[in-house]
């Protein structure tokens, strides 16, 4: 490979997408790894009618287009159209993730009758928190793209603002898992709930596997950008591997395996169509 040219006189002012060639078997391995797992969901989502796991789906779908622009940078390495593919879509997905999965708390109280342990009234719940997922959302597509101006000083700003994005994730991250886990204690010590809690046991414990998951992304995502673009985590592509796409593939992974969809959802619906709203106004 040519050596990679970060002189001033380089055409973008020192400025380079990235300090290392991308590695196609590491891309091509996670791109066939999503797009099985995304051929899995879909047929799951049409079986099932779990329309709300769309953002989880359109997810994963980026997640394997991302990998395919590093791909397309190995082999055209200045080409911003690639990079700004691969930037935008891998940073992106882990919010699409976040709002489906704000979306099963409200649906497992309910499903459990248990709404009336949720801190959050049912009916607002998912609009908090998904509206907090908007903003990191809308904050991190406008850094990423700052960051693919091909400007050092674009860049510079388009770190500050992922990192703006990162944090208003995390908040709303924290608070969801705080907000969970009282509900879950609470439906634990309820002598009332006892097979309740058996039924949502599994659930629950895939969504906090699942947020944790993502909560440590978005901490590395940024330490990342709170260092240079030349720093250790930005120009050494191993860390993106380890600590981004493994980590989201568990996450894909692990609602393969506990399906979100099924009986407990099931009930959910049904007492959504038996009750409508009146059932999250408790």
């Amino acid at each position: 490979m040519p050596e990679i040219d970060t002189s001033p006189d380089n055409g973008r002012g020192g400025w380079v997408p990235y300090l290392y060639y991308p590695s196609v078997p590491a891309a091509g391995i996670f791109v066939a790894l999503f797009t099985i797992c995304a051929a899995v969901h879909i047929f799951r989502l049409f079986k099932y009618k779990g329309w709300y796991f769309i953002p989880f789906i359109i997810g994963i779908i980026f997640e394997a287009i991302g990998y395919v622009g590093r791909i397309g940078s190995h082999y055209n390495f200045n080409s911003l159209g690639f990079f700004i593919m691969q930037s935008l879509l891998i940073l992106l997905a882990p919010a699409l993730f976040a709002a489906s999965i704000y979306m099963t708390l409200s649906r497992i109280a309910i499903a459990l009758h248990a709404e009336q342990f949720l801190v959050i009234r049912a009916r607002w719940l998912t609009t908090f928190f998904v509206t907090g997922d908007v903003l990191s959302f809308l904050a991190q597509s406008s850094g990423g793209g700052l960051m693919a101006g091909g400007k050092p000083d674009s860049a510079k700003l388009g770190q500050k603002v992922i990192t703006g994005g990162l944090f208003i994730q995390i908040f709303f991250f924290c608070g969801f898992i705080i907000i969970a886990t009282i509900f879950h204690r609470r439906l634990s010590t309820s002598p009332s709930h006892a097979i309740e809690k058996v039924k949502g046991r599994k659930y629950i414990w895939t969504m906090y596997a699942a947020n944790g998951l993502i909560l440590i992304r978005s901490m590395f995502r940024v330490i990342e950008y709170i260092m240079p673009h030349d720093g250790p985590l930005l120009a050494n592509e191993a860390y993106l591997y380890v600590f981004d796409a493994t980590l989201m593939f568990i996450v894909v992974a692990l609602y393969i395996v506990v399906k979100p969809y099924g009986d407990l959802f099931d009930e959910w619906k049904r007492r959504k169509d038996a009750g409508g709203l009146e059932l999250t106004r408790r």
